[in-house]
């Protein structure tokens, strides 16, 4: 029997190839909100970024999410990613 391929996503900070329950979607809602989708189904147009300290920091710096949906983001959401992900790592 074939074995089933992993759907695969690029990172937006270090454009490496992972296994799509490896990454971090941020989701863009009609409504026009961000926040970190932890269940990965939420309707909305999603990125992807890795589970790794140096990518979340690049994300921010460099402001990453204003070049993946095509939009200016305020800080405010990136304060708030950072917070998310901080938060997820204790957990």
């Amino acid at each position: 029997m074939k074995e089933k391929k992993a759907p695969e996503r690029m990172c937006i900070a270090c454009k490496g190839m992972f296994p799509k329950r490896e990454l971090i979607r941020i989701v863009r809602t009609a409504e026009g909100q961000y926040f970190v989708d932890k269940t990965g189904k939420t309707m909305g147009r999603g990125c992807y970024i890795c589970d790794n300290p140096q990518c979340i920091a690049k994300c921010i710096k460099a402001k990453l999410l204003n070049k993946a949906y095509k939009t200016e983001i305020g800080s405010e959401v990136y304060i708030k990613l950072n917070d998310d992900y901080n938060s997820a790592k204790k957990n």
